[in-house]
C-alpha cells in the first residue's frame, strides 16, 4: 500500500473505517495492536477515566503510521482465533472496549469486544 492509499483511508471517517477493518481483517485473519517494549498493549483512557479501550489496526501500516513519533510503541499481530479466544474473553472480564481504527482526526469507533467478534464472525461468513 502506498502513501496515498494509506492516507485516503485514514480520512475516512469513522463508520466507513469500521467497515474497511472489517473487510481487510476478515481478509487477513489478524487484527494489529501497538505494544511497548515490554510487550505491553496500548490502552487508551477517556479524560475523564470512564472508557479505556485497546485501539486495533487492520494491518501493521496503519498502526506502525498511528505510533509514529512514539520510540516505545511497534505494530503486533494477533491472530483472529487468537483473538476471539483469549483477547476477547479477557477485554470482556477487564471492561475495555475495542476502539477500531483510529483516523487522522481522531475519531474512531467504539465497541464492545462481544460485538466486535460477531461483527468480525458476520464478516467471515459472508465470504
Amino acid at each position: 500500500m502506498n502513501n496515498d492509499e494509506l492516507n485516503q483511508i485514514l480520512e475516512l471517517n469513522g463508520e466507513d473505517r469500521y467497515d474497511y477493518f472489517l473487510s481487510l481483517v476478515g481478509e487477513e485473519r489478524e487484527i494489529w495492536i501497538l505494544v511497548n517494549a515490554e510487550n505491553r498493549f496500548l490502552k487508551i483512557e477517556s479524560g475523564d477515566g470512564d472508557i479505556a479501550h485497546l485501539p486495533v489496526w487492520p494491518s501493521s501500516a496503519f498502526a506502525a503510521e498511528y505510533a509514529k513519533g512514539s520510540d516505545d510503541l511497534s505494530p503486533k499481530s494477533i491472530s483472529l482465533p487468537d483473538f476471539f479466544k483469549k483477547w476477547v474473553p479477557g477485554l470482556t472480564r477487564d471492561g475495555l472496549e475495542v476502539g477500531v481504527f483510529p483516523g487522522r482526526d481522531d475519531t474512531l469507533w467504539i465497541t464492545g469486544p462481544e460485538e466486535l467478534k460477531r461483527d468480525l464472525q458476520d464478516e467471515l461468513a459472508s465470504l
